[in-house]
């Protein structure tokens, strides 16, 4: 069974960042244009607007699977950030302040900085092009005698 789970791991690890990533972007976006019946913030104001600008810009490259980690950890401090100065100010526990949504942002964009990608994700496509593209180019390299 744990044989099987393992195996398993990367497509799940790939199939939550696809979810994580596209429900940040949704928030993003919902903050920054309106959609999904969201209120826009206004344009350059701290700290909602960078945050929507994070989170869109974030969660589309984590849903992407591009550049994974870099994105992950920029929006999992995002998350800690508005956690801990717009959330829990208000009151201790995350149910008490209605900051659940950024501490389960807050980790699970943790999580991806160290998994990775996971499958399906373009960071592992440009991985395999590399590897390629060095083999061949070693191979054309000639052996000093």
């Amino acid at each position: 069974m744990t044989g099987r789970l393992n195996s398993a791991q990367p497509y799940a690890i790939g199939l939550f960042r696809i979810v994580v990533g596209l429900l940040f972007a949704c928030h993003g976006a919902s903050s920054l244009f309106g959609s999904f019946g969201g209120q826009t913030v206004a344009a350059g104001t701290w700290p909602g607007w960078y945050a929507a600008v994070i989170e869109l810009v974030g969660g589309s490259l984590v849903l992407l699977g591009l550049g994974t980690r870099a994105a992950a950890f920029i929006s999992s401090g995002a998350m800690a950030y508005a956690y801990f100065k717009v959330h829990q100010p208000q009151a201790l526990w995350p149910i008490e302040n209605s900051g659940e949504g950024a501490a389960l942002y807050c980790w699970a964009m943790f999580l991806l900085i160290f998994t990775g990608s996971g499958a399906f994700g373009l960071d592992r496509l440009f991985a395999k092009r590399s590897e390629t593209q060095g083999r061949t180019a070693a191979d054309k390299t000639p052996v000093a005698v």
